[in-house]
C-alpha cells in the first residue's frame, strides 16, 4: 500500500465524523461555556496526539506539527477570538485550548 493511499484512508475515516461532530457543536455552541476540557489521556486525543499546549507536541511522532500551528488558527475550531478554550468538532461535547494542537490541524483559509 502507498504512503498516500494510508494518508487519503485516514483522513476519509476522519470526515464523518468531523462533518457529525460540527452538527453537533453549532447546536450547542451556546453552552459551549460549561463544556468540559479535552482530557490528553482521552482515547481520540492520544490518536490525533492533542495536547493543550502546542510545544509540548512531539514531533518526531507527529512530523506534521509545525512551530506556530495551534487550535486557534485552526479551520475545526470554534472558539471566538482571544478565548483560552473553545468547541472542537473533533472533540464533541468538550472544549480544546486555543493553545493546542493535534493531527486533525487545518490552516484557517
Amino acid at each position: 500500500m502507498k504512503r498516500t493511499d494510508f494518508k487519503r484512508r485516514s483522513f476519509l475515516k476522519l470526515v464523518p465524523l468531523a462533518a457529525a461532530a460540527v452538527l453537533a457543536a453549532r447546536s450547542g455552541q451556546a453552552l459551549a461555556q460549561g463544556m468540559p476540557h479535552v482530557d490528553e489521556n482521552d482515547a481520540t486525543a492520544q490518536t490525533l496526539g492533542y495536547k493543550n499546549d502546542a510545544t509540548k507536541v512531539d514531533r518526531k511522532k507527529f512530523a506534521k506539527h509545525q512551530p506556530g500551528q495551534t487550535c486557534s488558527n485552526c479551520q475545526l475550531y470554534q472558539g471566538k477570538p482571544k478565548e483560552a478554550w473553545g468547541p472542537c468538532p473533533i472533540f464533541p461535547g468538550k472544549q480544546v485550548s486555543a493553545k493546542g494542537w493535534c493531527s486533525a490541524y487545518v490552516k484557517k483559509a
